[in-house]
């Protein structure tokens, strides 16, 4: 895909589903008794990876009327698949349901794509293997493929050296089978979509601070599932809007789960022009119409608590701060390593080849804002945040920029270039 230097983006629109929460309906449905309707469901490579996963491991699941519908079989409805579960390039896919399948009466062989082969599954194996299951990383690197012979569980305390959504999902998510109570303590908190649609389905699960427990005995049923706008697909929007003159933007129905919108946080740090417009929410998410003016941006230091409310933003923040007067800090952000890409190095070695000022950190960057870009060619290195992150960068550069890769965006947001093309005035 190749973009030129934009006109100011103007009028309304609503970003796909949160991935996050699309993902959890069909696993949590699956498990429930009865059926589960989800509407505004992310059709996204990663979250049909799911679908595909549930179907194998013999759940019905259908689209009707632009409606997804999962017929659950309770707990112990899954049976064994017939060859290998291959969650393709979703890392919430692999670690979530490695939690589902150590509970299970059969063994599982579950794989990903060439990135996910890469991705750290210790952080998952460790605390599962302590509540019973036997979980084989068959490389032995402590990455998948994983080999998983379901087990007796039992409850346990694990205190989380990340903040991971994904792992204390995992934990939780078996501490469905377990047989006391399992709780997950993490150094942060981190965005916490299980623990609220967990207990919209019927769960026993209980929180307090940074800990999150299950109790046995907890019991799913079916419910409608009403998917908010993804915020991590609405912050391209949010940046572009703030970086391109005389923009106006109105983002319809956003999650702004308070665990996922640091985000609007550090806009509001940096001088941006929003405002929100709260809506009723739905399935226990909060959710907002989010109207944003472009803005003269100022630096900010983005760090700590804050980090796992917008680790998948960082990069398009990244962006922002080369507009921003003064220079931007990201620190505590180690986590960008191992998502996709290394999202640290990337993100340099991309944003140096357009002009900007940026280094490199052991857990951040450090942008020094105020140059301006040129465009370049961009290696997405297949990572769909890096690629929707340089579409918006290059909207306020010189010359022509050229995404390799760009249809990796098919991952969380099939209609990104559509949406993005149709604003520019």
């Amino acid at each position: 895909m190749k973009f030129r230097r934009a006109a100011a983006l103007k009028g309304e629109l609503a970003v796909p589903g949160d991935k996050s929460i699309s993902h959890r309906a069909v696993m949590f449905g699956s498990l429930a008794s009865g059926t589960t309707c989800i509407e505004n469901f992310l059709k996204g490579a990663d979250c049909l990876s799911t679908i595909d996963c549930f179907r194998r491991l013999g759940i019905h699941i259908e689209e009707k009327n632009n409606q997804i519908y999962i017929y659950g079989k309770g707990l112990h409805g899954l049976k064994e698949p017939e060859g290998i579960l291959d969650a393709g390039n979703s890392g919430t896919t692999v670690r979530l349901i490695s939690g589902i399948l150590s509970g299970q009466s059969f063994e599982t062989t579950l794989t990903g794509d060439a990135s996910i082969q890469k991705r750290p599954m210790g952080r998952i194996i460790e605390p599962l293997s302590r509540m019973g299951a036997s979980i084989e990383s068959l490389p032995g690197n402590g990455c998948a493929p994983l080999r998983i012979q379901g087990r007796s569980l039992h409850g346990i305390h694990y205190t989380s050296p990340v903040a991971s959504a994904q792992v204390k999902s995992a934990i939780l998510l078996a501490g469905l089978y377990a047989d006391a109570p399992t709780c997950v303590t993490e150094p942060a908190l981190s965005r916490d979509h299980s623990e609220r649609m967990l207990d919209y389905f019927g769960a026993r699960i209980e929180t307090m601070g940074t800990t999150a427990s299950i109790l046995p005995g907890s019991c799913l049923e079916g419910r409608k599932v009403t998917v908010p706008g993804d915020i991590s697909s609405a912050a391209y929007f949010i940046a572009a809007a703030c970086i391109v003159p005389g923009s106006r933007l109105l983002i319809r129905n956003v999650g702004i789960n308070p665990t996922r919108a640091g985000i609007l946080r550090v806009c509001e740090k940096m001088g941006a022009d929003i405002e929100v417009f709260p809506c009723l929410e739905e399935t226990g998410e909060p959710t907002a119409d989010i109207l944003v003016k472009s803005a003269s941006l100022k630096g900010c230091t983005i760090e700590g608590d804050l980090i796992p409310a917008l680790i998948d933003e960082l990069p398009v923040l990244a962006v922002m701060a080369c507009f921003a007067e003064g220079t931007t800090t990201i620190r505590d952000a180690a986590e960008l390593k191992v998502k996709e890409s290394n999202r640290i190095d990337v993100m340099t070695e991309n944003l140096s080849a357009m002009g900007a000022r940026v280094t490199a950190t052991e857990d951040g960057m450090i942008i020094k804002g105020g140059f301006s870009l040129r465009g370049a060619v961009i290696d997405s290195h297949l990572d769909h945040r890096i690629a929707m992150s340089f579409a918006v960068a290059a909207l306020q550069a010189d010359g022509e920029t050229e995404i390799r890769g760009a249809e990796c965006v098919h991952i969380s947001y099939p209609g990104f270039y559509e949406d993005l093309q149709r604003l520019q005035s």
